[in-house]
């Protein structure tokens, strides 16, 4: 399969089917690792959600007694449309623009109107709204806004997307090219969220948790992973969203059927690791009085970012009942609501050399910003740094020292117990402002390559003649740097999980997106059956370092 195009009706059609099924089909409460309770104060994603904002506090509204009172300016609502979805970014005009999906509240099929809804721009001079309709762009289901590298705006909707110079002007419809290079593709293609690389490139995640690239976030994206993502559970995945900050990549996605919604972090866009904790959970959406906007449900989480990357606000789809209880000219409806985040701290590791359970001390840097002084706001001795698996519950390094530099904070971390192993790419800080509240942030390590090769190879095509089996094999580098000469084997599994080796050869160093094609002769002798019905397994290493494994859907 070289080129997989779906038509809007078809993915329209697929995703009413998985709403339908998520309605009726019986929710389970999922049994949480039992450590989670062990959790520090921070460790969990839903930890950073801080108190809406809002100056219109009111009850004559819509909506359940749940909802009520509610900050009716903060996001979107009205009484003609209802809304759903969508993220903000911020333009050049310094506005503020949600993009934003919605239907007439009137539509004779209530909430399932929404297969028709239509794409708005809608604008705010801050972030939490409220946000007023500036113009219609066209028809579109959940909608994601992300900037080219030319400084062109792309509009995903589900089946297709929009292109403009100017979030207020003219847009150009259009479809995605998508090219699976003979991996399954899982749950279709929909929902998709991206984020953009150091190059101008974009990493997207579809809905079924599969990891494709674009050169250029119009280009053809491609696939490179054969399986999803995901946490390792028995879920119904559904709403990721993906980011990039000056540190690392993050995730965020829904398990409807075990209620419970997943934080993933990764160093490149491919390989995930999941964090404890939940992500978010309902009771999130909280008043600095302590009044509750307890929502049926929260889904399409979008994230708002500053100029470090930094996830400052989340944006929900929200609702007050079931989505068929949602009728017309009745006191239900939808709107799109907005939560600040912590954003944690921008943090710098000053050691030059490898961390490991030898260091005896680790010299971070704590860096002031507008609103926040480190030197006075911190509560010292509540720090505490080192691994995620550490830190996250409670461990970690202990302060030795601190010394004043400028306006920033050097504190100086006693090295025992940092949990710091060779996989390790983003430390983490866990503590307190001397207000009691809660501080994190994420710091680089000086010596790991945050931007490697990433090579990839499709599925091998065997030719057989009375002599011999070859085959040839394409590998592309989907890295944003050259790669070194590296090494692909090809090998079989049988019926009875036997593996044997099939073919072997080295790969040329490749600069980015650059491929080639290996013609490799086989160890298989010719006859019928030769290889038939063996499941191919395709290797690629820089010496004993694995640099990807991949399972063909087409096999032998």
């Amino acid at each position: 399969m070289n080129t997989n195009r779906m038509p809007l009706i078809t993915l329209l059609l697929m995703s009413l089917t998985f709403t339908s099924n998520s309605l009726s089909a019986q929710v389970i409460e999922r049994t949480l690792p039992k450590e989670w309770n062990s959790l520090a104060k921070g460790a969990r994603f839903k930890d950073r959600f801080l108190l809406m904002k809002g100056s219109n506090l009111s009850s004559d509204t819509w909506g359940t007694a749940s909802v009520k009172p509610r900050f009716t300016d903060n996001g979107i609502e009205d009484r003609i449309w209802s809304y759903w979805g969508g993220n903000i970014v911020k333009a050049d005009d310094g506005l503020y623009h949600l993009m934003v999906c919605g239907w007439l509240e009137s539509s004779p099929k209530g909430h399932m109107e929404w297969p028709n809804s239509y794409v708005f721009n809608t604008v705010s001079d801050n972030p939490t709204g409220p946000f007023k309709l500036r113009n219609m762009i066209g028809k579109g289901h959940n909608p994601e806004v992300y900037r080219l590298k030319d400084n062109r705006y792309v509009l995903y909707v589900i089946g297709g997307r929009y292109v403009s110079d100017n979030l207020s002007g003219n847009w150009e419809y259009g479809e995605f090219n998508f090219d699976a290079r003979d991996r399954r593709i899982i749950e279709g293609l929909s929902n998709l969220s991206f984020a953009r690389r150091e190059d101008g490139s974009f990493v997207m995640v579809c809905r079924g948790g599969g990891i494709w690239i674009s050169r250029d976030g119009l280009s053809t994206y491609r696939q490179i992973t054969d399986r999803r993502v995901y946490p390792d559970v028995d879920g119904r995945f559904e709403d990721p969203v993906i980011w990039r900050d000056h540190i690392q990549y993050h995730m965020i996605v829904n398990d409807w059927l075990g209620r419970i919604a997943w934080y993933l972090r990764s160093k490149d866009g491919i390989s995930w690791v999941v964090d404890p904790g939940e992500a978010y959970t309902p009771g999130i959406a909280v008043h600095e009085d302590g009044q509750m906007e307890d929502w049926f449900k929260f889904e399409r989480i979008k994230i708002l970012q500053d100029r470090y990357g930094r996830a400052i606000q989340a944006n929900f789809a929200v609702i007050d009942t079931l989505k068929q209880e949602d009728k017309p000219h009745d006191n239900h409806s939808s709107k799109n609501i907005g939560i600040p985040l912590n954003p944690g701290l921008l943090l710098t590791i000053s050691d030059k050399g490898p961390i490991t359970d030898k260091t005896k001390q680790i010299r971070l840097r704590i860096h002031a910003e507008e609103g926040f002084n480190p030197q006075n706001d911190i509560e010292i001795f509540s720090l505490r740094f080192g691994a995620s698996s550490e830190v996250n519950f409670g461990r970690g390094c202990t302060v030795l020292r601190t010394e004043n530099e400028g306006d920033d904070l050097i504190v100086t971390f006693i090295g025992k117990g940092n949990g710091i192993t060779p996989d390790e790419f983003a430390p983490k800080l866990i503590g307190k402002y001397k207000n009691g509240n809660m501080l994190y942030g994420y710091a680089r390590l000086p010596y790991v390559d945050y931007i490697e090769p990433i090579l990839s190879a499709r599925a091998p095509v065997f030719s057989e003649t009375d002599k011999e089996i070859s085959c040839t094999i394409e590998v592309e580098n989907f890295g944003q740097v050259t790669s070194k000469e590296a090494y692909l084997k090809i090998e079989s599994l049988d019926k009875s999980g036997k593996k044997r080796l099939i073919a072997s050869g080295k790969v040329q160093a490749l600069q980015p997106y650059e491929k080639t094609k290996l013609s490799l002769s086989t160890e298989i002798k010719p006859g019928p059956g030769a290889i038939e019905g063996e499941e191919i397994i395709i290797t690629i290493l820089d010496g004993k370092k694995q640099l990807s494994t991949f399972h063909p859907l087409t096999q032998a």
